[in-house]
């Protein structure tokens, strides 16, 4: 199978993760049980998970001039993503503040720091971009990078794989270019007005949608009239945090290698739940083997 070339342009952030029983209510002071310092934010999550899912892939962000950048440089080159565009702009690195429950759950805080300043592509950038097989973008840089990067692979044949997190209005320009566009359900309710209810709303906006259902797996949809429930994959859950990264790299991956969608649905879906089984973000990314093993092909 041809190992495909994939880039992500996206955030890149420090996560702080802190554990305890409960989620503190506001005003609430609590004392929690773990503390983890580890490199997250959707992009940079969704390139090491491509990577460790099987890809050749590039990173398209931006990391300040802090000891937090330093670390973000250092981790993601260190697992094996090329970081050869990775910007470095003056002050501080985005940061993510977590908080876990016993259940898994969370809450989280993010700051954009150097991700704000990811803005107008340069030509070295857009041609990682067109010569890709697949681009991922999600919405924790400016929105017009998003649909500057996606025009740009739409117009060299790149398929364009959009993780449309945190909901933003998108622009029509973006829309036009989005061959995949992924989502969780109350992404999907502030896009359309609707949730698991009435998927096929999203495909009035783009060709092909996934939404996904966190315990319940996710769904999958397209113009041709394909409408498919893919069911979660059940393990124990430490930290959920990163599983929707690990189903979009692994998606983008198995994508990207020639699998037919519905197919590459269910490898995410296992990636998803091989991600929760481990705390932290970047840390508990799978890899091919891990997912391999979840993996259940269809009847």
């Amino acid at each position: 199978m041809r190992q495909p070339r994939v880039v992500v342009v996206g955030s890149a952030n420090m996560d702080l993760v802190a554990t305890a029983p409960a989620l503190p209510r506001p005003g609430e002071t609590m004392l929690g049980t773990d503390f983890v310092m580890v490199p997250g934010g959707k992009g940079a999550n969704q390139a090491i998970a491509a990577t460790r899912a099987g890809a050749d892939c590039s990173f398209l962000g931006a990391i300040g001039s802090d000891s937090f950048g330093v670390t973000l440089r250092a981790r993601i080159t260190a697992a094996g993503v090329d970081t050869s565009q990775l910007r470095v702009t003056y002050g501080t690195s985005g940061v993510a503040l977590v908080m876990v429950n016993a259940e898994g759950e969370n809450a989280i805080l993010v700051t954009p720091g150097a991700n704000a300043s990811l803005t107008a592509l340069t030509e070295p950038e857009l041609a990682v971009v067109r010569d890709a097989d697949v681009l991922v973008a999600q919405l924790e840089i400016p929105v017009e990078t998003v649909a500057e990067a996606a025009v740009a692979a739409r117009a060299a044949g790149t398929r364009v794989v959009l993780n449309a997190a945190p909901a933003v209005p998108l622009p029509p320009e973006l829309l036009a270019a989005v061959d995949l566009l992924v989502v969780n359900e109350n992404e999907a309710q502030a896009y359309t007005g609707r949730g698991r209810e009435e998927p096929y709303a999203l495909l009035d906006l783009v060709p092909r949608a996934v939404l996904t259902l966190g315990a319940q797996g996710a769904w999958y949809g397209d113009r041709d009239g394909t409408a498919v429930h893919v069911s979660a994959v059940s393990v124990e859950t430490v930290d959920s945090t990163a599983a929707g990264d690990a189903f979009t790299g692994a998606l983008a991956v198995a994508w990207g290698e020639g699998r037919h969608l519905v197919d590459a649905v269910r490898w995410a879906a296992a990636a998803g739940a091989a991600c929760v089984r481990r705390l932290g973000a970047s840390v508990s990314l799978p890899r091919r083997a891990e997912i391999d093993e979840l993996y259940s092909p269809a009847p």
